[in-house]
C-alpha cells in the first residue's frame, strides 16, 4: 500500500479522498490555488503546496506543476478526484514518465472512453446497444443538420468530450438547431477544449441509469448494481438514488452483463461507470437501454453505492492501484436498503439556477441525520471559479420510502445565510408525488418546474422574529444584570417600538410592545399576536405564540437576516430608515450581470428595437452559457459592453431607452 499520495483536485472530493487514505495510514498532500489558500482540503491534508492562481487553466489543470509537487512531497501516486484532469490520459502518461502512479484507468482506457463518438463505436462491436444517432467526424453544419433530420426531432446535441452536462442542448425543431449546435460547439470548446459534437434521437421519457464497475490490472472486473440519476436539470443530475425504482431483476442483470462487458473490451482498472439511458414509455424492459458513456473515474454520486453495499470504493481505488487483486468477486456482492444522495449548491433556482457567489456567514448541516460530503466550512468563500457545490446530502434507510423521509429532514434541517442555495428546491423534489411515488425520468424537473421552484411566503412568525431580532429584544437573559429584565420597559405605558424589515422587495414597518420578560405583543397583517421567547440559545430560538410553540433560528449576516423556520429558508432585509427605496434593486431598463463572467455573444446594438425576454446576450460562467433577455419591450438605447469582455457580479450590460425617449 502507498504511504503517501497527493489529490490533484479540490473542495469536497479532496477530503473525501483524505478520509479514507487517513484511515488507511496513507499520508496525504493537497494542492491549492490563490482562492483556496485557506479552504477545507488544504487544512485536512498532511501537506500542501501552492500549484498557481485561481483559474483552473493556471493551477488545477497544469500537469507540470502538479508533477513538480509529487517530486517534492515524495507523493508515490496521484488521486484526480472528478473532473480537472481526471479523465486526461496526458496526464496518466506524464505521471507514468515519472515513475507515479495514477490512481484510475490507463491512458489507453481513459482515451477509448474519452470521447463518446469513438466509445459508442467501440461498445457497438463489444455488443452493447447504444441510442441511435450520429456518432461520426462530419461536423459540416448542414451536414449535421441533415442527419438530425433523418433521425428525426427531438434530438439531442452532445459535445463529444467531457461530461456533467456542458456542450448539451435538445432540439425540439428544425428551426432550432443552428442556434443550439453553436451553443453547444462553443461550451463544448470552453470546457473541453473540443467543439467536436455528436447528435442522437432524444427519447420522449428517459431514465438515466448508470451501472458501477470496477476492474483490477489482472483482467476481473464487477459491478456494484445501479443508481437512478434521473433527476436532472440542464443534463446535470439533482438528487440520485440506489437502487432504482422498479428495477426488475432480468434488467438488472442485463445492465450489469453490459457494464462489465464493456469494462472488460478495454482493460478497465479502477473505478468507473457505464452510463445507459432507458426508454421507458412503457415501463423499464430489459430491451430498452442503451449505452450514452463511461464516466473513467469516480463518480460525484459514488455514496449512495457505498451505502448500499457496505463498500468504500476509494478504498478499493487505492488498493487496486497499488497492485491488489480486486477484494470481492461479482458473487460476493450484494445490496440492501435504500441511497438518496441530494446536491447542495449555491444557485438561485428561481432565477434559472444562475450560480451564486457569497461568504457561507453561518452553516449548518445535517451531520447528525446523514451523511454529509462537504468540501467547505462556516466562513468560507463560494467564489466564481469553481463548481459552486457547498456539500452533498446522502441517506440510507430499510426502504425508498423511509430513505426519502430521512433526506427530506436532512434537507429542512440543512442551514445556509449569507448565500442563496438551492435547498428549497431539493426538499420540493422529495415532497413531489411522481418521485415519491418512484414515477421519474429526465424530463419531470422541466413539465413542473414552476411547482418546484415556488417560493413560499414568509409567514408572520418569521417576520416578528425577524422584527423582535432587528430591535436587539432576542438576546439570552443570563439573569445576572436585573436591568436585562427591563428591555423595552416604560414607566407610564407599553413601550412602542418600530422595526423596519425588507421583505420580498417591499418595506414593512412593524410594531412591538414590551409586555413584560420576554413577552410582547407584535402587530402583524393579521393584527396584534402575543409572543413569549421560552428559550433563547445563540441563534435558536424556542417561542410561544398565543399557544403554539415552535423553533426558529435567526441568523444576522451582511445581507440583513436569515430566518430558517417550518424547513425554509426567509431572507429579511434590514434597510437604512433614511434612505428611500426608489431606485433600490429597479432593473426595469437595464441589463445587470447576475454573477462574474465573460461577455460570449452580444446580439443587440444601440438602436435595435428588442421584446421583453428576447435573448440579447450569453454570459459564460463556471463553465456554462446563460442566456439574458430583455427585461421589456422598448429600443436599446446604450451597450455599455463587448464580445470577450470579462465582468463583474452587477455590471450593467446594456440599457434600455426611457420609454418617454424611445416613443420620441
Amino acid at each position: 500500500m502507498f504511504k503517501k499520495i497527493l489529490i490533484a483536485n479540490r473542495g469536497e472530493i479532496a477530503c473525501r479522498v483524505m478520509e479514507t487514505a487517513k484511515t488507511l495510514g496513507i499520508k496525504t498532500v493537497a494542492i491549492y490555488s490563490d482562492a483556496d489558500a485557506g479552504s477545507k482540503h488544504v487544512a485536512m491534508a498532511d501537506e500542501a503546496y501552492r500549484i498557481g492562481p485561481a483559474p483552473v487553466a493556471d493551477s488545477y489543470l497544469r500537469i507540470d506543476r502538479i508533477v513538480d509537487v509529487c517530486r517534492q512531497s515524495g507523493a508515490e501516486a496521484v488521486h484526480p478526484g472528478y473532473g480537472f484532469l481526471s479523465e486526461n490520459p496526458g496526464f496518466v502518461e506524464e505521471l507514468d514518465k515519472a515513475g507515479i502512479v495514477f490512481i484510475g484507468p490507463s491512458a489507453h482506457s481513459i482515451r477509448a472512453m474519452g470521447l463518446k463518438d469513438a466509445a459508442k463505436a467501440l461498445m457497438e462491436k463489444a455488443g452493447v446497444p447504444v441510442v441511435p444517432g450520429y456518432h461520426g467526424d462530419n461536423q459540416d453544419p448542414m451536414f449535421l443538420k441533415d442527419r438530425a433530420d433523418e433521425i428525426g426531432y427531438p434530438v439531442l446535441i452532445k459535445a463529444r468530450a467531457g461530461g456533467g452536462g456542458k456542450g448539451m442542448r435538445r432540439v425540439d425543431a428544425p428551426d432550432d438547431f443552428a442556434a443550439a449546435l453553436e451553443g453547444a460547439q462553443r461550451e463544448g470548446e470552453a470546457s473541453f477544449g473540443d467543439a467536436r459534437v455528436l447528435i442522437e434521437k432524444y427519447l420522449t421519457k428517459p431514465r438515466h441509469i448508470e451501472i458501477q464497475v470496477f476492474g483490477d490490472s489482472y483482467g476481473n472486473a464487477v459491478h456494484l448494481f445501479e443508481r437512478d440519476c434521473s433527476l436532472q436539470r440542464r443534463h446535470q443530475k439533482v438528487i440520485e438514488e440506489a437502487p432504482a425504482p422498479d428495477m426488475p431483476g432480468d434488467m438488472r442483470s442485463a445492465m450489469g452483463a453490459a457494464a462489465v462487458k464493456a469494462a472488460k473490451a478495454i482493460d478497465y482498472s479502477g473505478a468507473g461507470t457505464i452510463e445507459f439511458i432507458a426508454d421507458v414509455s412503457e415501463g423499464l424492459r430489459s430491451d430498452r437501454f442503451y449505452f450514452m458513456e463511461m464516466n473513467t473515474r469516480l463518480q460525484v454520486e459514488h455514496p449512495v453505492t457505498e451505502l448500499i453495499t457496505g463498500v468504500d470504493l476509494v478504498e478499493w481505488q487505492l488498493r487496486v492501484a497499488s497492485g491488489e487483486h480486486l477484494p470481492k468477486a461479482q458473487e460476493d456482492l450484494s445490496f440492501n436498503g435504500w441511497a438518496f444522495e441530494a446536491r447542495l449548491y449555491a444557485e438561485d433556482a428561481p432565477k434559472g439556477f444562475l450560480p451564486a457567489i457569497g461568504t457561507l456567514e453561518h452553516l449548518s448541516l445535517p451531520e447528525d441525520s446523514a451523511r454529509v460530503d462537504a468540501g467547505v466550512r462556516a466562513g468560507d468563500e463560494i467564489s466564481p471559479f469553481y463548481d459552486p457545490m457547498i456539500a452533498k446530502i446522502i441517506v440510507h434507510g430499510p426502504t425508498r420510502e423511509a430513505a426519502l423521509g430521512k433526506l427530506l429532514a436532512s434537507l429542512e434541517a440543512t442551514e445556509v445565510a449569507g448565500c442563496v442555495t438551492n435547498a428549497a428546491f431539493l426538499a420540493a423534489l422529495c415532497r413531489h408525488k411522481g418521485f415519491a411515488a418512484g414515477d421519474v425520468d429526465t424530463g419531470l424537473i422541466d413539465r413542473d418546474l414552476d411547482q418546484l421552484i415556488d417560493e413560499p411566503a414568509v409567514p408572520e412568525d418569521a417576520v416578528a422574529l425577524a422584527a423582535l431580532t432587528s430591535l436587539g429584544l432576542t438576546r439570552p437573559v443570563s439573569g445576572s444584570d436585573p436591568f436585562e429584565t427591563l428591555a423595552g420597559w416604560r414607566i407610564w405605558s407599553a413601550s412602542r417600538q418600530y422595526a423596519l424589515l425588507e421583505i420580498g422587495g417591499d418595506r414593512r414597518d412593524v410594531e412591538v410592545h414590551a409586555r413584560g420578560q420576554n413577552r410582547f405583543a407584535v402587530h402583524l397583517a393579521d393584527g396584534s399576536l402575543d409572543y413569549s421567547l421560552v428559550e433563547v440559545s445563540g441563534n435558536s430560538i424556542t417561542y410561544d405564540c398565543e399557544g403554539h410553540r415552535a423553533r426558529a433560528v435567526v441568523v444576522e449576516d451582511s445581507k440583513g437576516l436569515t430566518v430558517f423556520l417550518n424547513g425554509f429558508a426567509f431572507p429579511v432585509g434590514l434597510p437604512d430608515a433614511l434612505s428611500t427605496d426608489e431606485d433600490a434593486g429597479s432593473t426595469d431598463d437595464k441589463l445587470v450581470a447576475p454573477m462574474p463572467g465573460l461577455v460570449k455573444v452580444l446580439s443587440a446594438s444601440a438602436g435595435d428595437t428588442v421584446t421583453k425576454d428576447q435573448p440579447l446576450l450569453i454570459l459564460e460562467a463556471m463553465k456554462m452559457e446563460h442566456t439574458l433577455k430583455a427585461p421589456r419591450d422598448g429600443i436599446v438605447g446604450e451597450v455599455l459592453v463587448a464580445e470577450g469582455e470579462q465582468v463583474t457580479d452587477g455590471t450593467v450590460l446594456l440599457a434600455l431607452a426611457e420609454e418617454a425617449d424611445a416613443a420620441a
